[in-house]
């Protein structure tokens, strides 16, 4: 951990939240708040001042508002990040997918109860979590990317396992991919993918990539609140050549469809003497998370057993590792994004340093590793 604190600018057109939410900081462990802002302009000139290392980023504000913020950083090549305090609404939901494909790391829901105290503790909550998330993606980048360097693209970056014959160097995982696949062709009937922090873009980088004729349904848990994984489907729904939705209880699990999980519901298939559907329902969070990939991972094992596909990509948490390794012990084939591509190498972390990860692959071959092993679909590069 760095001696030096991780220095945060407050960024919200209201004074009363700018106060809670420097409050917030204030009492978290190496945080340092160097300032606040009333809206964009206002930051763009402190982060020129204070070079802060992450703002707390307001969405809706008069002047410059919070997507504008984030596309004037970009446009810079600035290195500051941001954590989205975003409003439970369809709207606060569609904003913040934005923000987030703007390079946001990530986003917490402003509390809306009418009780302020336990309000602020679950603004303290979210913010604690996200910040250290935060702080140790910085240290992995650093790790991985020093001064001067870059990580060439298209290419699996070397991950460190715990057995150092399962690192995955690009003919590795390559190779690895065509034993499997050519050892069970066809077999794959369905895929099951986890993913967390930083989910959206990826899953908008990697889903448009997937061809329509991709002969398997897709499953997809992404840790997300109510109305945000809606507004997400929606979203991927008008860039993919798949059919995107989020998942109803009783819908039928079928090829060329992507199913989300809603947010707050748990997501698993059943099969009785049938046809397989999808069941929603408010079961408990796992490891607190709900919807939880362990949850749905363990109903694809039970119906689909080793013609099953699991993928787990960036996300924080260790949120998919007990159904990765059901999935093994099924004998179903697992890919994971590597540590370089994702923006919290959690979820990832275990089923590679357990050696459970058939492939490990960065994300702009992910869809290509799907496509191979799922067969018969055509990847569109255009």
């Amino acid at each position: 951990m760095s001696d030096k604190p991780l220095k945060v600018l407050v960024v919200d057109d209201t004074v009363t939240y700018r106060h809670i939410v420097r409050q917030v900081l204030e009492g978290i462990p190496d945080v340092e708040v160097v300032g606040t802002a009333a809206d964009g302009e206002i930051a763009i000139s402190k982060i020129e001042q204070f070079a802060p290392d992450l703002l707390t980023l307001d969405l809706e504000m008069p002047r410059l508002d919070g997507l504008g913020v984030l596309k004037r950083l970009k446009q810079s090549a600035s290195p500051v990040g941001a954590i989205m305090l975003s409003a439970f609404t369809t709207q606060g939901a569609q904003s913040t997918l934005a923000a987030l494909e703007l390079g946001a790391f990530d986003f917490v829901v402003k509390p809306s109860g009418t009780d302020a105290g336990a309000n602020t503790d679950a603004l303290r909550r979210q913010l604690t979590f996200k910040i250290r998330e935060f702080r140790h993606r910085q240290q992995i980048r650093t790790i991985l990317r020093p001064a001067g360097s870059a990580q060439p693209r298209g290419k699996s970056a070397t991950v460190p396992s715990g057995d150092p014959k399962r690192r995955a160097g690009g003919n590795d995982a390559t190779q690895r991919l065509r034993k499997i696949a050519k050892a069970i062709p066809g077999r794959i009937e369905v895929i099951a993918l986890g993913i967390s922090t930083g989910g959206p873009p990826a899953l908008v980088q990697m889903l448009p990539r997937l061809s329509a004729s991709l002969p398997v349904p897709i499953l997809i848990v992404q840790h997300m609140p109510p109305l945000f994984t809606r507004s997400l489907a929606d979203d991927l729904n008008g860039r993919c050549r798949l059919t995107v939705s989020e998942a109803t209880d009783g819908q039928l699990v079928e090829p060329g469809q992507v199913l989300i999980a809603p947010g707050g519901k748990q997501m698993k298939v059943e099969r009785t003497n049938g046809p397989t559907v999808v069941r929603v329902n408010d079961d408990p969070p796992e490891l607190s998370c709900r919807p939880s990939v362990d949850y749905l991972f363990r109903s694809v094992a039970r119906c689909y057993g080793s013609n099953a596909l699991g993928v787990i990509m960036t996300g924080m948490g260790s949120d998919g590792t007990a159904g990765c390794r059901l999935f093994k012990q099924q004998g179903a084939a697992i890919l994971v994004q590597d540590e370089a591509s994702c923006v919290v190498f959690g979820m990832p972390r275990a089923p590679v340093e357990e050696g459970l990860a058939d492939v490990i692959a960065p994300l702009d071959r992910i869809a290509d590793e799907i496509t191979r092993l799922a067969g018969r679909g055509v990847l569109n590069r255009s």
